[in-house]
Protein backbone atom coordinates (compact mmCIF):
# COMPACT_ATOMS: atom_id res chain seq x y z
CA UNK A 1 0.00 0.00 0.00
CA UNK A 2 1.00 3.60 -0.10
CA UNK A 3 -0.38 6.55 1.22
CA UNK A 4 2.92 8.84 1.10
CA UNK A 5 1.28 10.30 -1.91
CA UNK A 6 -2.11 11.03 -0.68
CA UNK A 7 -0.52 12.49 2.28
CA UNK A 8 1.63 14.50 0.70
CA UNK A 9 -1.31 16.05 -1.19
CA UNK A 10 -3.87 16.61 2.20
CA UNK A 11 -3.43 18.95 4.83
CA UNK A 12 -1.89 16.98 8.29
CA UNK A 13 -3.84 17.89 11.83
CA UNK A 14 -1.22 18.42 13.72
CA UNK A 15 -1.61 17.65 17.79
CA UNK A 16 -5.10 18.27 17.66
CA UNK A 17 -7.05 17.03 21.03
CA UNK A 18 -10.08 14.79 20.04
CA UNK A 19 -9.77 13.47 24.29
CA UNK A 20 -13.72 12.03 24.47
CA UNK A 21 -14.89 13.11 20.80
CA UNK A 22 -17.93 12.09 19.92
CA UNK A 23 -17.31 10.54 16.24
CA UNK A 24 -19.12 7.35 16.13
CA UNK A 25 -20.07 6.28 12.76
CA UNK A 26 -17.91 8.05 10.75
CA UNK A 27 -16.53 8.14 7.28
CA UNK A 28 -13.10 9.45 7.20
CA UNK A 29 -11.36 9.38 3.55
CA UNK A 30 -7.56 10.65 2.95
CA UNK A 31 -7.32 12.52 6.27
CA UNK A 32 -4.07 12.94 7.67
CA UNK A 33 -3.26 12.97 11.44
CA UNK A 34 -0.21 12.67 13.43
CA UNK A 35 0.59 13.18 17.49
CA UNK A 36 -3.15 13.79 17.87
CA UNK A 37 -4.82 13.20 21.19
CA UNK A 38 -7.66 10.10 20.97
CA UNK A 39 -7.59 9.15 24.38
CA UNK A 40 -11.35 7.50 25.48
CA UNK A 41 -12.90 8.88 22.13
CA UNK A 42 -15.68 6.93 21.01
CA UNK A 43 -14.43 5.33 17.40
CA UNK A 44 -17.15 2.68 17.53
CA UNK A 45 -17.89 2.32 13.63
CA UNK A 46 -15.65 4.50 12.05
CA UNK A 47 -15.20 3.57 8.44
CA UNK A 48 -11.30 5.16 7.35
CA UNK A 49 -9.92 4.95 3.85
CA UNK A 50 -6.39 5.94 2.77
CA UNK A 51 -5.71 7.35 6.04
CA UNK A 52 -2.63 7.65 8.14
CA UNK A 53 -2.33 8.29 11.77
CA UNK A 54 1.44 9.21 13.73
CA UNK A 55 2.33 9.25 16.79
CA UNK A 56 -1.48 9.48 17.76
CA UNK A 57 -2.62 8.17 21.09
CA UNK A 58 -5.94 5.88 21.38
CA UNK A 59 -5.83 4.98 25.08
CA UNK A 60 -8.77 3.87 25.84
CA UNK A 61 -10.77 4.60 22.80
CA UNK A 62 -13.40 2.32 21.56
CA UNK A 63 -13.00 1.39 17.97
CA UNK A 64 -15.49 -1.60 18.18
CA UNK A 65 -16.71 -2.63 14.56
CA UNK A 66 -14.39 0.11 12.83
CA UNK A 67 -13.70 -0.57 9.47
CA UNK A 68 -10.27 0.85 8.23
CA UNK A 69 -8.58 -0.02 4.64
CA UNK A 70 -5.40 1.29 3.12
CA UNK A 71 -4.90 2.92 6.49
CA UNK A 72 -1.40 3.62 7.95
CA UNK A 73 -1.12 3.91 11.78
CA UNK A 74 2.30 4.32 12.37
CA UNK A 75 4.26 4.48 16.18
CA UNK A 76 0.39 4.66 17.83
CA UNK A 77 -0.20 3.82 21.32
CA UNK A 78 -3.41 1.65 21.53
CA UNK A 79 -3.57 1.07 25.92
CA UNK A 80 -6.47 -0.84 26.80
CA UNK A 81 -8.22 0.33 23.50
CA UNK A 82 -11.66 -1.78 22.57
CA UNK A 83 -10.91 -2.93 19.06
CA UNK A 84 -13.65 -5.99 18.98
CA UNK A 85 -15.35 -6.83 16.16
CA UNK A 86 -12.99 -4.04 13.88
CA UNK A 87 -11.41 -4.95 10.67
CA UNK A 88 -7.92 -3.90 9.23
CA UNK A 89 -7.81 -4.37 5.20
CA UNK A 90 -4.38 -3.54 3.56
CA UNK A 91 -3.23 -1.48 6.84
CA UNK A 92 -0.02 -0.88 7.98
CA UNK A 93 0.37 -0.52 12.04
CA UNK A 94 4.26 -0.54 11.94
CA UNK A 95 5.74 0.39 15.24
CA UNK A 96 2.31 0.44 16.90
CA UNK A 97 1.83 -0.91 20.58
CA UNK A 98 -0.82 -2.69 22.20
CA UNK A 99 -1.14 -2.92 25.46
CA UNK A 100 -4.23 -4.81 27.79
CA UNK A 101 -6.54 -4.12 24.27
CA UNK A 102 -10.31 -6.08 24.16
CA UNK A 103 -9.56 -7.53 20.42
CA UNK A 104 -11.80 -10.68 20.16
CA UNK A 105 -13.42 -11.19 17.43
CA UNK A 106 -10.74 -9.04 14.68
CA UNK A 107 -9.58 -9.50 11.85
CA UNK A 108 -6.62 -8.16 9.78
CA UNK A 109 -5.96 -8.99 6.07
CA UNK A 110 -2.89 -8.39 3.71
CA UNK A 111 -1.49 -5.86 6.73
CA UNK A 112 1.86 -5.19 7.82
CA UNK A 113 2.76 -5.22 11.83
CA UNK A 114 6.41 -5.27 11.41
CA UNK A 115 7.69 -4.19 14.85
CA UNK A 116 4.09 -4.01 16.32
CA UNK A 117 4.81 -4.49 20.34
CA UNK A 118 1.73 -7.37 21.04
CA UNK A 119 2.59 -8.25 24.39
CA UNK A 120 0.09 -10.87 26.47
CA UNK A 121 -2.02 -9.97 23.78
CA UNK A 122 -5.17 -12.27 23.49
CA UNK A 123 -5.84 -13.27 20.59
CA UNK A 124 -6.53 -17.00 20.53
CA UNK A 125 -8.03 -18.57 17.29
CA UNK A 126 -7.45 -15.26 15.25
CA UNK A 127 -6.46 -15.50 11.55
CA UNK A 128 -3.63 -14.18 10.82
CA UNK A 129 -2.46 -15.85 7.86
CA UNK A 130 0.10 -13.78 5.45
CA UNK A 131 0.65 -11.05 7.65
CA UNK A 132 4.02 -9.05 8.05
CA UNK A 133 5.02 -9.48 11.76
CA UNK A 134 8.78 -8.79 11.49
CA UNK A 135 10.40 -8.11 14.74
CA UNK A 136 7.46 -7.85 16.44
CA UNK A 137 6.90 -7.98 20.03
CA UNK A 138 4.88 -11.16 21.36
CA UNK A 139 6.02 -12.00 24.53
CA UNK A 140 3.40 -13.32 26.35
CA UNK A 141 0.97 -13.51 23.88
CA UNK A 142 -2.13 -15.90 23.47
CA UNK A 143 -1.55 -17.14 20.27
CA UNK A 144 -2.98 -20.72 21.00
CA UNK A 145 -5.04 -22.09 17.53
CA UNK A 146 -4.22 -19.18 15.36
CA UNK A 147 -3.76 -19.31 11.76
CA UNK A 148 -0.61 -18.18 10.69
CA UNK A 149 -0.22 -19.58 7.58
CA UNK A 150 2.38 -17.60 5.40
CA UNK A 151 3.01 -15.09 8.11
CA UNK A 152 6.51 -13.33 8.11
CA UNK A 153 7.72 -13.66 11.69
CA UNK A 154 10.79 -13.39 11.03
CA UNK A 155 12.98 -11.89 14.26
CA UNK A 156 9.76 -11.70 16.62
CA UNK A 157 10.14 -12.14 20.15
CA UNK A 158 7.90 -15.22 21.21
CA UNK A 159 9.35 -15.69 24.50
CA UNK A 160 6.31 -17.08 26.39
CA UNK A 161 3.98 -17.24 23.70
CA UNK A 162 1.46 -19.91 23.62
CA UNK A 163 1.35 -21.02 20.02
CA UNK A 164 -0.38 -24.61 20.79
CA UNK A 165 -2.59 -26.00 18.24
CA UNK A 166 -1.32 -23.05 15.68
CA UNK A 167 -1.43 -23.78 12.25
CA UNK A 168 2.04 -22.71 11.07
CA UNK A 169 2.50 -24.23 7.28
CA UNK A 170 4.78 -21.96 5.49
CA UNK A 171 5.66 -19.30 8.17
CA UNK A 172 8.66 -17.57 8.78
CA UNK A 173 10.32 -18.75 11.70
CA UNK A 174 13.79 -17.83 13.51
CA UNK A 175 15.59 -20.80 15.58
CA UNK A 176 15.39 -18.15 18.57
CA UNK A 177 11.12 -17.83 17.55
CA UNK A 178 11.19 -22.01 17.58
CA UNK A 179 13.08 -22.22 20.64
CA UNK A 180 11.14 -19.53 22.56
CA UNK A 181 7.61 -20.01 21.89
CA UNK A 182 5.33 -23.10 23.50
CA UNK A 183 4.29 -25.16 20.17
CA UNK A 184 2.64 -27.93 21.52
CA UNK A 185 0.30 -29.60 18.87
CA UNK A 186 1.47 -26.89 16.08
CA UNK A 187 0.28 -27.97 12.59
CA UNK A 188 3.89 -26.90 10.33
CA UNK A 189 5.31 -28.24 7.09
CA UNK A 190 8.64 -30.27 6.94
CA UNK A 191 10.97 -27.54 6.70
CA UNK A 192 9.32 -25.87 10.08
CA UNK A 193 9.58 -29.11 11.78
CA UNK A 194 13.39 -29.89 10.56
CA UNK A 195 14.00 -26.45 11.46
CA UNK A 196 12.61 -26.74 14.81
CA UNK A 197 14.38 -30.61 15.43
CA UNK A 198 17.84 -28.30 14.56
CA UNK A 199 16.97 -25.80 16.96
CA UNK A 200 16.56 -27.82 19.60
CA UNK A 201 19.86 -29.63 19.14
CA UNK A 202 18.65 -32.82 17.19
CA UNK A 203 20.96 -34.23 14.92
CA UNK A 204 19.13 -35.28 11.68
CA UNK A 205 20.26 -38.43 9.49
Amino acid sequence: MDTEDSEDTAAVETGEDYRDADLHGQVWEQRHFAGCDFTEADLRGLVTTGCTFTECDFTRADLGESRHSATALRSCTFDRATLTDSEFTGCSLIGSTFLDCRWLPVRFTDCDLTLVSLTSAALRKTALSGLRLREANLMDADLREVDLRGADLTGARLTGANLAGADLRGTRLDANGLVQATLRGARVDLDTAVSFAAAHGLVIG
